[in-house]
């Protein structure tokens, strides 16, 4: 009987709730209590949605997916009392202003906003919100959870607060394919759109060198991935193929010159464990030597944590165990515990 690639997907999130013998190291922050954790999330974890003012969708996939997901889930509660968390729903484009006039809204017409200075709410926007000097969208940007997509610009993401998404896979069935041959014939692999044009330079300079392949629109690149030691991404360019690289065992490399801090899973997954972030600055010389001093043993155990590590980043029509949806809510799940400022009554 054949078994349909959902299925073959499933049943590798489900065998993630057993220790991970064969590997020799975790993929995760805290494995001694995640699984118990995440069981207890499943269980108890409540969130409350505030009517949008005027019906909108989505546009963007991982947040059309994310929000999906979470309308037709048991964590969405009518009960506001028994929720943990406050979801304030609203159309990407909305404007500062009108975004300061819906945190107003809520704390005028409902008591929770101001028990807590928004702290248990958050929203959702594709490339974060910016500053204002009106205190209710301050309050919303400093205080509430911002979910985002990653990448996102630094100024418009709050480490240890925030949120970023998970690409979109754009070819899911390459997920259930398997890691590649131990063997590869290319040091490095890299979509290139042209887009970023501050990165010309050392894009040209490893076209021109043989241990490199770089691909503009490569109609099917999973045989290029999974004959590449590692595959290349430009921060802040085309990052959708990033989890397909990982799960078919092609060791991620971000070229940045900045630190990262809004990587998906944050909170759950050891980034610097299974991907490397190299600073362009030193041309394509600094690169080979970062990507050639890569030894053996801890280039295994990157591709084999990376190899885990995908499997929480799969979006699902349907929310599997443990993928990408379930995993978001889990990080939200451990930013349930916020400070309620006590009330003051003014004289």
């Amino acid at each position: 009987m054949a078994v349909s690639s959902s299925s073959v997907l499933f049943l590798c999130l489900l065998s993630l709730a057993q220790p991970l013998h064969s590997l020799s190291a975790s993929p995760y922050l805290f494995p001694s209590t995640l699984f118990d954790n995440y069981e207890k999330m499943l269980t108890t974890f409540r969130i409350y949605m505030y009517t949008p003012q005027k019906p909108f969708t989505f546009t963007t996939p991982p947040l059309s997916l994310f929000h999906t997901s979470l309308l037709n889930s048991p964590f969405l509660t009518q009960n506001a009392d028994e929720a943990h968390l406050f979801y304030i729903s609203f159309p990407p484009d909305l404007s500062t202003r009108s975004r300061a006039r819906l945190v107003r809204h809520l704390r005028i017409s409902y008591p929770y906003w101001n028990r807590t200075l928004g702290a248990d709410h958050f929203f959702m926007a594709p490339g974060g919100v910016d500053s204002s000097s009106d205190r209710n969208a301050v309050e919303l940007k400093k205080n509430s959870v911002q979910i985002s997509i990653f990448p996102t610009a630094s100024g418009d993401f709050i480490p240890h607060k925030d949120i970023t998404l998970p690409p979109v896979n754009p070819s899911p069935l390459a997920l259930v394919q398997g890691p590649g041959n131990d063997t590869a014939s290319h040091l490095g692999f890299m979509v290139w759109d042209g887009k970023l044009l501050e990165y010309n330079y050392l894009v040209n300079e490893m076209k021109r060198d043989p241990e490199f392949r770089i691909e503009s629109e490569p109609s099917d690149h999973v045989d290029l991935v999974k004959d590449s030691k590692f595959c290349l991404f430009l921060y802040g360019g085309e990052m959708t193929w990033m989890v397909e690289a990982m799960a078919l065992g092609c060791v991620p490399v971000v070229l940045v010159d900045r630190p990262v801090q809004d990587f998906p899973l944050t909170d759950v997954l050891r980034w610097s464990d299974m991907g490397l972030l190299v600073r362009t600055r030193g041309g394509l010389k600094r690169l080979k030597a970062v990507l050639n001093g890569v030894g053996g043993d801890r280039y295994q155990q990157m591709r084999e944590l990376g190899v885990a590590a995908s499997r929480h980043l799969v979006w699902n029509l349907e929310p599997q165990p443990y993928d990408a949806f379930h995993m978001v809510m889990y990080q939200l799940w451990l930013r349930r515990h916020t400070i309620r400022y006590a009330r003051r009554e003014w004289v």
